[in-house]
């Protein structure tokens, strides 16, 4: 007779852990489906594999930290007097993973720019890549923070090793020069090694008003745009659309019947 408790024991060893949970309905249907040996061991193996992909694809995502975004199928195309659906298209399929190459997004504010690096994000997840997104100002602010050499080198590392560094709101705020070197040292560090994605309001001609010097600028621009896709979006801003939108509703309620 099986002893399916030591049997258990011996499979949380091996760390199986999702044939664990699931021992007794598998066993059940088994039986019921008179499954060969070679049957149950193809079913174990699957749905082992099955359940880790699932647990690494949710590591994954709670790790890049995304936020809450849009699928693509919503992005209105038709909105942006700009915008090269086709050039977004075929980002979305991948390809600048390898060799790797930068994804630049330019346009005002309120134009999707971030809902499309995040969807373009997600995509590499579901591929099984490392995602990190983050504000450009908060990637500073964790540099800052790390004090020592040694510590600052461990996170300039992290930074530089991710598969995919999604660089959000790139020129929102100005630079001192300390933050200019360290922004530079990341996208560097994964110069031609590491696809990056960038989101910015200011096109390349004026990020010299953000950052310390023309030089520091032209650099930065030098290593960001070398092997890069810039997809650039122009237009009225989502945003003051809805706004605009709701205050007619509002005001629509509001709005006292007329006899």
């Amino acid at each position: 007779m099986m002893n399916t408790h030591e049997l258990k024991t011996n499979l949380e060893r091996l760390g199986l852990r999702t044939i664990v949970n699931e021992l007794d309905d598998i066993l059940a249907h088994a039986a019921k489906g008179r499954w060969s040996h070679p049957q149950m061991l193809e079913h174990i193996a699957r749905r082992e594999l099955d359940a880790r992909m699932e647990r690494g694809l949710e590591r994954r995502l709670r790790g890049a930290k995304l936020g809450a975004f849009e699928p693509i199928v919503d992005f209105d195309w038709n909105w942006p007097k700009k915008i090269d659906r086709a050039q977004v298209e075929a980002v979305l399929a991948l390809a600048f993973l390898e060799p790797p190459r930068n994804i630049v997004f330019v346009g005002p504010h309120g134009l999707g720019k971030t809902m499309l690096a995040q969807n373009l994000a997600y995509q590499c997840i579901v591929a099984g890549h490392t995602v990190r997104m983050i504000t450009t100002a908060d990637l500073l602010l964790d540099l800052g923070n790390a004090g020592h050499i040694r510590k600052l080198d461990k996170r300039l590392r992290y930074w530089a090793n991710l598969r995919l560094l999604v660089l959000d709101e790139l020129g929102y705020i100005s630079y001192d020069t300390d933050g200019a070197d360290l922004l530079y040292q990341v996208v560097s560090r994964r110069h031609d090694r590491r696809s990056t994605i960038v989101t910015t309001n200011l096109p390349f001609k004026r990020w010299n008003t953000v950052f310390p010097t023309t030089g520091s600028a032209a650099a930065l621009i030098d290593r960001i745009v070398h092997h890069s896709e810039v997809i650039s979006i122009d237009g009225e801003s989502y945003r003051l659309r809805e706004a605009e939108a709701q205050k007619d509703a509002n005001q629509l309620r509001t709005r006292p019947a007329t006899r």
